[in-house]
């Protein structure tokens, strides 16, 4: 072998070792990088922003409150006055927008900072941050971040529920760890057998979730 050979054996050889080492290092970086990312995420997450209404929204929100006889505590007028009871004239009708609600959260608790509501057509979904316990291992003291959507509607004269499914750090659980219910209609499923389900389907005539929008009608 002649000298000239044995130094482009060498060459390549050096060339072939950095390239393996090249590639190492940008996995390695790539790895360090989604792990910051993951971590920045999941783990260190920021509250949520409480919504807040404007002074027109906020007027249609206390009628609606009103309305259903839930009063703030500390604002208007909390005395009795004894009264015939009476269902003449009820509305039995609950409708709340997305901002509505997400702002009823946020009326004398904190929740609204952990729990976030969005109406879709026919599907409700939520974020939830979940505070670990200070003695939970590894990740004891950080905060997760949740997420889960339903289904509801109101097809063939009764209520549909579905859950579609609960994802935790971004990773979807198993059905087998829902216990089987992910995708299933719990009203058909359970609704034939006394309890919840039944007496909940039975009180509903209506559910009706549209983009931004939840009505639900319940019947005499």
């Amino acid at each position: 072998m002649t000298e000239q050979s044995v130094n482009s054996t060498d060459t390549s050889r050096r060339f072939g070792c950095l390239q393996v080492v090249g590639i190492v290092m940008v996995a390695v970086i790539a790895t360090l990088l989604i792990t910051v990312w993951v971590v920045k995420s999941y783990l260190f997450v920021s509250e949520f922003n409480p919504v807040t209404l404007d002074p027109e929204e906020e007027q249609v929100l206390e009628t609606k409150l009103k309305r259903l006889d839930v009063l703030e505590t500390g604002t208007g007028d909390m005395s009795l006055e004894p009264e015939v009871y009476s269902e003449e004239g009820a509305k039995r009708e609950i409708n709340f927008t997305e901002r509505e609600l997400n702002a009823l959260l946020a009326k004398n608790t904190d929740l609204a900072r952990k729990l976030a509501i969005d109406l879709a057509d026919d599907l409700v979904s939520i974020k939830l941050l979940v505070p670990m316990d200070e003695d939970f291992p590894m990740l004891g003291g950080k905060i997760l971040r949740l997420k889960a959507g339903a289904e509801f509607a109101y097809r063939d004269e009764r209520p549909v529920v579905v859950l579609k499914g609960v994802t935790i750090m971004g990773v979807p659980v198993p059905n087998a760890w829902l216990g089987g219910i992910k995708n299933i209609d719990l009203v058909k499923e359970f609704g034939t057998d006394e309890g919840f389900w039944k007496s909940f389907s039975e009180g509903v005539a209506d559910i009706r979730i549209e983009e931004g929008r939840l009505r639900i009608k319940l019947k005499e």
